[in-house]
């Protein structure tokens, strides 16, 4: 009896965390589209709901009512298990954001790295669903999405090094908690920065959609997905992007720690400010995919390998030396 009261906690607290992320995946598609039409003097959804909010849920129906389709010289079981595994990597990595001291689903010591290897597992499923499809473009894609992938991974990590070097510890806790005299934003910029530039390429948005590019790809490793197989590979991408901005204000923005500890700021709570800090990052994320062309394919590797690579590890050393030299390295 006990063991069952056990899953059903645990059960409640993923649940309690899941349905939120699903929500506002709804929701950011809403504040997505209504940025662009605001940067492009469009209107933009404002038909369906009071300010076109519930549009999102209409195409939610619209694609459970649409027939999924298998094409027939497809790899049907790989075909059918890649959206799958792109919307269910994307909610698992979420287990670990901290929206206040104690409210964190899994509070583990490895927390970042946890985030790490999730997030870096997400590629398998846009692999897996270009191949499954037998079609020349969506192999493209999944081959595009593969190296881009990986490429700005090896960004993202050195620029974690930065952080962790100022906390000394893996816990996302420990480095919201770091950050209450100063954010990392104000002595990191140049890896806040690249990070954010890096979380582009890292979630397929524009300027570097390029596995998904419809000008040369048709619609990339998604072309022969329909009805809820490519929602899912839509929400598993619009969680990912979520999930960079949020561990871009944890990393950078101080968690949900309020910007001002006076009166009355101080009595908001926490995940409040994380949840302003997100849409922050997110209204950014909207506003270059309104102003910035795509990028070539060559342009988006050139910029990975021998720009932001050299300089996050440049930063590295400086970041180090700088610490060393005033005796600031932190106890672990």
């Amino acid at each position: 009896m006990e063991y069952l009261n056990i899953v059903f906690q645990e059960t409640y607290k993923i649940l309690f965390l899941l349905l939120p992320v699903l929500v506002s995946v709804a929701m950011i598609v809403w504040l997505d589209r209504r940025v662009w039409a605001f940067v492009q003097k469009r209107r933009g959804p404002n038909v369906v709901g009071p300010f076109g909010l519930l549009q999102s849920l209409a195409d939610a129906l619209k694609y459970i009512f649409k027939e999924i389709i298998i094409p027939a010289s497809s790899n049907k079981v790989i075909f059918i298990l890649a959206p799958i595994i792109t919307m269910t990597l994307a909610l698992t990595a979420w287990a670990v954001i901290p929206f206040s001291e104690s409210n964190v689903l899994a509070n583990i010591n490895v927390g970042i790295l946890y985030i790490f290897a999730v997030s870096s597992l997400g590629v398998y499923g846009i692999i897996m669903g270009g191949w499954a499809s037998n079609s020349k473009y969506p192999f493209l894609g999944a081959i595009r999405s593969a190296a881009q992938m990986v490429s700005y991974e090896v960004s993202i990590g050195i620029i974690i090094i930065n952080v962790l070097l100022c906390v000394g510890s893996l816990n996302l806790n420990d480095i919201v908690l770091a950050q209450q005299s100063m954010w990392f934003i104000i002595p990191l910029f140049p890896m806040f920065v690249i990070f954010f530039i890096s979380a582009l390429a890292e979630t397929n948005r524009p300027p570097f959609d390029l596995p998904e590019a419809e000008a040369e790809l048709v619609a990339g490793y998604q072309t022969e997905y329909s009805g809820m197989m490519y929602a899912m590979f839509w929400l598993g991408e619009y969680a990912n992007i979520l999930l960079m901005c949020a561990l871009g204000s944890i990393l950078f923005l101080g968690g949900w720690l309020s910007p001002i500890a006076l009166y009355p700021f101080n009595l908001i709570p926490g995940a409040i400010w994380l949840i302003f800090k997100i849409l922050f990052l997110f209204i950014l994320f909207a506003l270059v995919k309104a102003i910035v062309p795509r990028y070539r394919y060559d342009q988006l590797m050139r910029l990975g390998w021998k720009i932001f690579l050299p300089l996050s590890l440049t930063y590295v050393v400086l970041t180090a030396s700088f610490l060393f030299y005033f005796n600031l390295l932190p106890t672990i």
